[in-house]
């Protein structure tokens, strides 16, 4: 059995190069401006690599292009963190095409969300790097204070304690593993394939956006009945923005956990809502739906 790689965070400080990777979708060249000013603002220089202004289809660039400045900003010792312009579609495809020995010997922080999910999830299990889920370039640019607050904090290492809505505790417990997941339809996405997720002993985080709730019925039963949500030891989900019927996911959480006596805690402000707060992932979390708060406890580099 493949023994696992405990992932490391690679934090970032002022002055620090920030590198920008498309792996999904074409983006808005006045939002991706505004992006930059803001990591700008921050403190951090950042390095616009020839190529990431690609379109092919919908993508910003052919699968061969957008993955070849991928592979060519983790192998610069002078960039020390990637982050993803934008989501949309694009990521999954990519996978093969990355050179994996080389990420993982050259670890730095990749920033991202939505479509990006599945090289975060990717750089977890294979490359065994910590990444940070957070807002993309093209988000950064209009987001509000307190989604500003908590990415400059957690991409230099100040990992904030987030208190959880009590009144959102599916099931009580306390859990300990490595917070794992992202958009809840990429995951289900990778299913099947060589880059599927492994949730064993895992805290899962779950997101999405504009899918009705039978749709994320259908999608946790999938996982289940694949066997991917075995070994789960607790969950915690972000927003479910723009999705038809969500009074109705709390219940389905519960159906498809049932049998699990596991912490359940929804409504972190996680993921395409107008709060998209800044979460490590591959590194060991505490999820307290007791005391409803999560936290995190692992290695800083």
């Amino acid at each position: 059995m493949k023994t696992r790689v405990e992932p490391v965070f690679c934090s970032l400080k002022p002055k620090d190069v920030i590198g920008v990777a498309a792996p999904s979708a074409r983006f808005d060249a006045q939002a991706f401006e505004k992006g930059v000013q803001c990591l700008e603002s921050m403190g951090f220089q950042v390095y616009i690599p020839n190529g990431v202004t690609g379109r092919h289809r919908y993508l910003a660039g052919t699968d061969r292009q957008r993955a070849d400045v991928l592979n060519l900003l983790f192998a610069d010792p002078g960039i020390k963190g990637i982050i993803a312009a934008r989501g949309g579609f694009g990521a999954m495809r990519l996978l093969p095409l990355l050179d994996w020995d080389s990420i993982a010997g050259n670890p730095k922080l990749f920033m991202g969300f939505s479509d990006t999910t599945a090289l975060i999830s990717s750089l977890v299990s294979k490359a065994g790097i910590c990444a940070l889920h957070a807002p993309n370039l093209v988000s950064l640019g209009r987001a509000d204070k307190k989604t500003l607050d908590s990415f400059a904090k957690t991409l230099t290492g100040c990992f904030t304690r987030i208190d959880l809505p009590s009144d959102q505790v599916l099931a009580g417990g306390r859990a300990t593993g490595r917070l794992v997941g992202g958009n809840l339809s990429t995951l289900v996405h990778m299913i099947g394939t060589a880059y599927q997720p492994d949730f064993r002993g895992s805290i899962i985080f779950m997101e999405d956006v504009g899918e009705p709730a039978y749709k994320i019925d259908r999608m946790l039963t999938q996982m289940k009945m694949a066997g991917v949500l075995d070994g789960v030891k607790g969950v915690v989900t972000g927003s479910f923005e723009n999705c038809d019927n969500d009074a109705y996911i709390p219940e389905i959480i519960q159906e498809v956990f049932f049998d699990a006596n596991i912490p359940i805690c929804m409504g972190i402000d996680v993921g395409h809502g107008a709060v998209n707060l800044s979460l490590p992932m591959g590194g060991n979390a505490i999820l307290d739906a007791d005391h409803a708060y999560l936290e995190w406890d692992f290695s800083v580099k």
